[in-house]
């Protein structure tokens, strides 16, 4: 029986996985092209898994020489001989899979591997290497994955060099080549130049400057989800709503492979478990309950996450304005920060303008940050825990008494609002009360289109129910009147009766409270601090 898998390769007869056809064909078509590219995504985008799906789809035409840097150890990058020997040993091993070598090449690597005096060398490694794409029968097409492994490393750079030279020599001189050549990893290649220095100069020309661009959209989209569902459902039988499933994984995961995997494989086992049947599983709630567990979860994916913003206190700071402060940054993919916060994984370009790539990541850079404030013994969270216990009725929260009692910590904290108030101060506090009470059994997510300046849309999932809360700053009646239009639009795209609005409003003759407002067959709780 199939399973769902968040480790290494997706095999087709072995996992249920997205059929990846469409994309291995768009990527065939740069390989007919004779083109040389890159494929650069954030950790477990499923690099690895397309790779081994394309080199199944063009085997039959043509010779495929697939490596993974990930073989080579620090030593083999420093020098030309060492990288030689490591490089040739990684064909060897190919050969075990079925690779076509011609006997003389063969020979020649061998003697590469086990020459104790005068090593060889990259020119002499490529004129074997241009000498086998002269004697194959079919077009050479070299696949090397995670290129990460030669960060900084000048023999890499030499490497790419050759590759480039041999390139243009193809096209130029119609001297034997390789058909096409594929990196994959996360660091750009573009990117590596820029990491490596001699005493003498900063190396700003980059080798790599011959490759095409890789622009093939590898997120998952909502009908190959669909595809895979359908699948798992043929085997189990759970009466789950595949396009309703699809649509919520897609929604929660804006399609990034491992999160969709990994939400699934917690569901089809934790959950199935806990709920005691697959059909309770696969539902809402199931699905609800696989995120809050993914949240709490230290994964491979989360570790990597939290290693970047560790080593780059930069990135971290930006991500904490566009999240807690409502900071819009234009998509400039010039600037350092947004170059590398894209190829991290950790945000996408939409409209031009910077967005956390999917609600997982958000939710969790939010606790992230929610975290280092409770560090600082916030008063907020603390009664948030303390009173918990009285803001749940028969499973359902009750929205309303949260925001009476925290209007009432916010006066015992604050006392009467001033001008140097800002949104991101109540937002940030508001989710350190809200965080507590809905830990451990609910989630939480802040609406993209909303996050700025002038409003926040937070959507609590709670035991299988929605609740929308708007919160603002009080900004006059007409304000407040197009405040409640847009929640009412959002409450008939969620099919929900009940809106509530936090303000923060700095009228002295303001009446602070929660003051329930009927709209045509709606409900709005306002409420005013």
């Amino acid at each position: 029986m199939k399973t769902f898998n968040t480790t290494a390769v997706c095999i087709p007869s072995r996992h249920y996985m997205v059929d990846l056809s469409d994309r291995v064909r768009e990527i065939r078509k740069l390989i007919d092209a004779g083109k040389y590219f890159t494929i650069n995504r954030a950790r477990q985008y499923g690099k690895t898994t397309t790779l081994a799906a394309l080199k199944e789809y063009i085997k039959t035409d043509y010779e495929v020489i697939s490596l993974s840097f990930q073989g080579i150890g620090n030593a083999g990058f420093e020098t030309e001989q060492s990288f030689v020997k490591a490089f040739c040993r990684l064909l060897r091993r190919e050969l075990r899979n079925d690779l076509d070598m011609p006997c003389s090449i063969q020979s020649s690597i061998e003697d590469y591997i086990t020459r104790k005096e005068e090593k060889a060398e990259l020119d002499e490694l490529f004129d074997t290497l241009l000498e086998w794409c002269r004697l194959s029968e079919s077009p050479i097409v070299l696949i090397i994955d995670e290129v990460d492994s030669a960060t900084n490393n000048q023999v890499f750079l030499d490497f790419l060099g050759q590759l480039r030279n041999s390139y243009i020599d193809r096209d130029i001189k119609h001297s034997p080549a390789f058909q096409s050549v594929i990196l994959a990893g996360v660091t750009d290649v573009k990117h590596l130049k820029t990491q490596i220095r001699n005493e003498e100069q900063h190396k700003e020309n980059s080798p790599w400057n011959i490759a095409a661009e890789f622009d093939i959209d590898m997120s998952l989209s909502e009908t190959g989800i669909k595809g895979m569902l359908d699948e798992y459902e043929a085997d189990h039988h759970t009466g789950m709503d595949t396009a309703a499933m699809a649509k919520q994984l897609r929604a929660y995961t804006n399609g990034y492979p491992f999160l969709v995997s990994r939400i699934c494989q917690l569901i089809d086992t934790d959950i199935r478990q806990m709920l005691s049947s697959s059909s309770e599983a696969w539902t809402p709630h199931g699905f609800e309950e696989a995120v809050k567990l993914l949240l709490s979860e230290n994964n491979t994916l989360f570790q990597s996450l939290t290693t970047k913003l560790n080593n780059y206190p930069d990135l971290k700071s930006s991500l904490r304005s566009i999240l807690m402060e409502g900071t819009k940054l234009s998509w400039n993919p010039d600037q350092d920060d947004i170059a590398q916060m894209q190829m991290y994984g950790f945000i996408r370009n939409e409209n031009n303008s910077v967005r956390i790539d999917n609600r997982i990541f958000e939710t969790r850079l939010y606790n992230l940050f929610l975290s280092d404030e409770e560090l600082k013994n916030n008063r907020f969270s603390r009664e948030g825990d303390l009173a918990k216990n009285i803001f749940v009725e028969n499973g359902q929260l009750n929205v309303r008494l949260i925001l009476d009692h925290f209007i009432q910590t916010y006066h015992q904290v604050y006392g009467s609002l001033s001008e140097r108030f800002q949104e991101k101060d109540g937002r940030e506090q508001f989710l350190l009360y809200l965080k507590p009470i809905i830990n451990g059994t609910g989630n939480y997510y802040i609406e993209a289109q909303t996050r700025d300046q002038k409003r926040t849309d937070v959507i609590i999932d709670y035991l299988g129910k929605q609740y929308i809360i708007e919160l603002k700053i009080w900004r006059g009646e007409r304000y407040n009147e197009e405040g409640e239009r847009q929640i009412l639009q959002y409450l008939d795209y969620y099919g929900l009766n009940t809106g509530y609005m936090l303000s923060f409003n700095f009228n002295q003759k303001k009446k602070s409270g929660v003051e329930r407002i009927q709209c045509k067959d709606k409900v709005l709780f306002e409420a005013t601090v």
